[in-house]
């Protein structure tokens, strides 16, 4: 099979194959604490594993092509533990606006960040907006697993409110790479207390600013005890099936056509 990694083109193939209508992939991940069951880089393995399937899926019917994941991101609500790597707000965002700078090269004119850890949904967001204004990119954010705090769907073992190394990601992990999950060492640490607030708890109305040792000493929020590999399958089959659809979407996505000047009345 033809690659469709940006990194494996030389530059003359790059120029040669990726044309206006190509849709740029960049797979968004981060390297931070996930409790003591789950390594470093689960954002990054989890992300990595979506897009890889789904340029599979539909990288040769609507022109995707898959550029560098950017590993580390803004994953300072965990800078309080051990490994996490992180870079700030203003960081990131320069970070962003100089891929989107150095696109230019290319003839494509559309880039969708696909964001693999929560903390960054915010700030993608923006990015989004600026490189639409700075350079005319149609930029798109899309997630690999939208957790509850961003209005995806929370697990009902845990109240809805299990974003982080619970039952979700524990279970994606034990179907993408086994290896690397140790539920020996699994605790749950639901914020039950949360439901108690309608307005501020994961995924109300009114959001709230949190570090995840805020919720329990050991960095997980959530139960990763209730997580299997047939629980992760079917939740990785289910978003490589929604992200392809997103992507369909993306590829025939036109803004009209600019609107005309207004006439002078009085003219």
């Amino acid at each position: 099979m033809t690659s469709r990694r940006l990194s494996e083109l030389s530059s003359p193939e790059a120029e040669r194959r990726i044309g206006t209508d190509s849709i740029l992939l960049c797979p968004v991940g981060a390297i931070e604490q996930h409790g003591p069951h789950l390594p470093l880089g689960t954002d990054l393995i989890v992300v990595d594993a979506f897009a890889d399937a789904v340029v599979d899926d539909v990288g040769d019917e609507l022109d995707v092509w898959l550029l560098p994941s950017i590993p580390v991101s803004k994953s300072n609500e965990h800078a309080w533990s051990a490994g996490t790597l992180w870079v700030g707000p203003e960081t990131a965002l320069a970070m962003m606006r100089d891929i989107g700078r150095s696109l230019g090269t290319l003839p494509a004119r559309k880039l969708v960040f696909l964001n693999g850890h929560g903390g960054n949904s915010g700030l993608l967001d923006v990015a989004c907006r600026e490189l639409r204004l700075e350079f005319g990119l149609e930029t798109f954010l899309a997630h690999a697993a939208l957790p509850p705090d961003h209005g995806g769907d929370g697990a009902p073992e845990e109240a809805g409110q299990g974003i982080h190394g619970g039952v979700g990601e524990t279970s994606l992990m034990l179907h993408i790479r086994p290896d690397l999950v140790d539920l020996s060492l699994a605790e749950p640490a639901v914020p039950t207390w949360l439901t108690a607030y309608p307005n501020l708890r994961f995924g109300g109305t009114t959001s709230f600013g949190w570090l995840s040792n805020d919720f329990a000493s050991g960095g997980v929020i959530g139960d990763p005890t209730l997580a299997d590999a047939d629980r992760g399958k079917a939740a990785f089959e289910d978003g490589v099936q929604h992200l392809a659809t997103v992507l369909r979407e993306i590829a025939a996505f036109r803004f009209p056509e600019a609107m005309p000047e207004p006439r002078n009345s009085q003219s």
